[in-house]
């Protein structure tokens, strides 16, 4: 393919992609049966990464009931959805962005009222909640379980919530329920927004997943590079667009692990040569980090998942430490009023930091959490710039960051500590975004709409009419 007149670094060329490679840029001519893209001048860039998804989960919830603000916002409401919804192939109601101020802490009686037909499981719009109706209690065989992720009544019986336990979820190996979800839809969306590769960051992976997801990328449903967090100890990845990434350490703000625990766990990532992914929610989650990172020091690639509140101390450990921040600048757009009513006075200024955080020396990227926050990247580097929430409300206005500064977060691969933003030129793998309008107009109105070609490997994966 060869693809002219795009501006690349500032000026308007051309670019010849063949064998998956970016093979030349400069003045070019076409060659006998070279396809030819009429660039027009708009912006081509290396395909951008979303940091952090949950590529399961997002195609889970893309078939699943709406239980939450804007679709769902009362008890009346919810019902409605959960009667509307059809059923898995085991025949469950699956609703996903449950929210408190819908009909307030829910358990299996309260969504007994709800919904008692079908087995119900219902997440928070977090992601580390799930909540269950009778039936589905006694499908999962629950009270006969002794996961600490249950949560259990002063009786011992099962309440109906379930922390951080998915594996209580999925069927067993012998069900005809298909246990992970086709990842076509969501690779569809990705393409279309111009993300050529993710970082998923669900935690503990078992070789199932592993296994589902290499058979999705070989078979082309998912054309995305993909590093895994969760990716299981000295399992062989067979896909070459499949690779490891930090150990994922999810410091529960619920359950603190004990600090010795901790430094262990990081110290036995290290000792393989392989870095951390912690993640930290909250001020005494990433308090105990630090001091774990203290004990266990810090190799290039430990990153810290999302610190959602961040404060002035914390700067200089985070910096000393030479750790990464992937943060979600559009939680603020998609639920910012509910932080804010959550956060202690005269700590909302630490929420979901950008700017303090690069001022302070912490290399930051953006990315979505998909499907827990607003998955558009455009969207994202939006939300950076603005910080308004829902309401339109301005939080912690000094931590704004203009759309070049998040841009170029996602156009850094993966490897965060090893490279700055991808540069195009020969050589590099044709991972590619062609744009509507030059760099300018892209920075002062992102929109996914301006996204005209997508492609991975020179293979054309995404073309906007």
């Amino acid at each position: 393919m060869l693809i002219r007149d795009a501006e690349i670094s500032g000026r308007r060329t051309d670019v010849r992609v063949a064998a998956g490679h970016v093979q030349e840029v400069g003045d070019l001519t076409r060659q006998p049966g070279e396809e030819v893209v009429d660039g027009s001048g708009g912006v081509l860039l290396p395909g951008l990464t979303d940091h952090h998804v949950h590529l399961f989960a997002w195609a889970a919830a893309l078939r699943s009931a709406a239980c939450g603000p804007p679709a769902v916002r009362d008890a009346h409401a919810l019902r409605r959805a959960l009667a509307a919804a059809s059923p898995d192939a085991a025949g469950w109601v699956r609703g996903v962005g449950y929210t408190e101020s819908v009909a307030g802490e829910l358990d299996a009686a309260a969504l007994d009222r709800l919904h008692a037909e079908r087995p119900v499981r219902l997440q928070h719009r977090g992601g580390s909640l799930w909540m269950l109706n009778t039936a589905a209690i006694r499908l999962l065989r629950l009270e006969r379980s002794d996961d600490p992720g249950i949560e259990r009544a002063a009786d011992g019986r099962p309440t109906g919530r379930v922390w951080r336990a998915d594996h209580l979820l999925r069927p067993p190996p012998a069900s005809s329920a298909v246990p992970y979800p086709d990842l076509t839809a969501v690779a569809g969306m990705l393409a279309r927004w111009g993300v050529t590769a993710v970082t998923d960051a669900s935690p503990d992976l078992g070789e199932a997943a592993v296994s589902a997801l290499t058979a999705q990328m070989e078979h082309r449903t998912l054309p995305q590079r993909v590093r895994l967090l969760g990716a299981p100890r000295g399992v062989v990845l067979r896909c070459p667009r499949l690779t490891p990434g930090p150990w994922k350490i999810v410091v529960r703000d619920d359950a603190l692990p004990g600090l010795a625990e901790l430094v262990a766990t990081i110290g036995s990532a290290h000792a393989r040569a392989r870095p951390v992914a912690l993640h930290c929610l909250t001020v005494d989650a990433l308090a105990l980090s630090l001091a774990a990172f203290d004990e266990a020091g810090s190799i290039p690639g430990d990153r810290i998942e999302h610190a959602g509140v961040v404060p002035d101390w914390c700067l200089g450990p985070l910096r000393r430490h030479g750790l990464r921040v992937v943060t979600q600048p559009a939680f603020l757009a998609d639920r910012g009023e509910d932080m804010v009513a959550g956060t202690p006075a005269g700590e909302e200024d630490f929420l979901y930091r950008y700017a303090g955080l690069r001022d302070a020396g912490v290399r930051v990227f953006p990315s979505s959490d998909a499907p827990y926050g607003p998955a558009d990247p455009w969207r994202v580097m939006a939300a950076a710039r603005d910080r308004t929430t829902e309401s339109g409300r301005v939080i912690a206005r000094a931590e704004r960051v203009g759309v070049a500064v998040s841009l170029n977060g996602y156009l850094t691969p993966g490897e965060l500590p090893l490279s700055g933003p991808a540069v195009l030129r020969p050589g590099i793998a044709a991972d590619l975004v062609l744009l509507r309008g030059g760099l300018r107009e892209v920075l002062a109105e992102p929109d996914a709409e301006r996204v005209r070609l997508t492609m991975i490997d020179g293979r054309v994966v995404h073309q906007a009419p």
